[in-house]
């Protein structure tokens, strides 16, 4: 359903309504609650779920550089940054200069695919459980329609 353009700075109920079903609203609200989940179920292997999903790119995509991973993750360049510094600190990573010298590859290091492991069945059980909460029906359309807003140009 498309919004009409009726808003007025004078009608609170307009603005409040506005808020209810943006989008983009929405979607923060979604993200942050169920990060939250997966943060907490994760918690006791020191893993955040942004960093779960870095070791786990890492060994699905093997050595890969910053940039490749960045957009794969949908993540800018300071934000990944931030992640991996304290999986580096750990040993779980490793950061080393490509051939050409412009690019920063990164590696799973053994101790980080071992904790990568270790996690796995936790993330499994938080997964099946998010699924059972959403409703186990609704879950391929659901990952559809956040691919589809994935691919929304800017």
């Amino acid at each position: 359903m498309l919004i009409k353009d009726t808003t007025s700075k004078d009608n609170v109920d307009e603005q409040a309504y506005i808020a209810q079903i943006c989008i983009c609203t929405r979607f923060r609200i979604a993200s942050r609650k169920i990060t939250k989940v997966y943060d907490d179920a994760l918690r006791e292997f020191g893993l955040s779920i942004s960093q779960f999903a870095l070791l786990a790119t890492l060994k699905f995509d093997g050595n890969t550089s910053l940039t490749d991973i960045a957009d794969s993750l949908g993540l800018d360049r300071t934000t990944l940054s931030r992640n991996l510094k304290p999986l580096e600190r750990r040993g779980l990573i490793s950061i080393k200069l490509a051939e050409d010298k412009r690019k920063r590859l990164l590696f799973l290091s053994k101790p980080g695919n071992e904790l990568l492991e270790s996690a796995l069945p936790k993330w499994r059980e938080v997964q099946n459980q998010t699924i059972i909460a959403l409703g186990p029906e609704k879950q391929e359309a659901l990952i559809t329609d956040l691919n589809l807003s994935i691919n929304i140009k800017s």
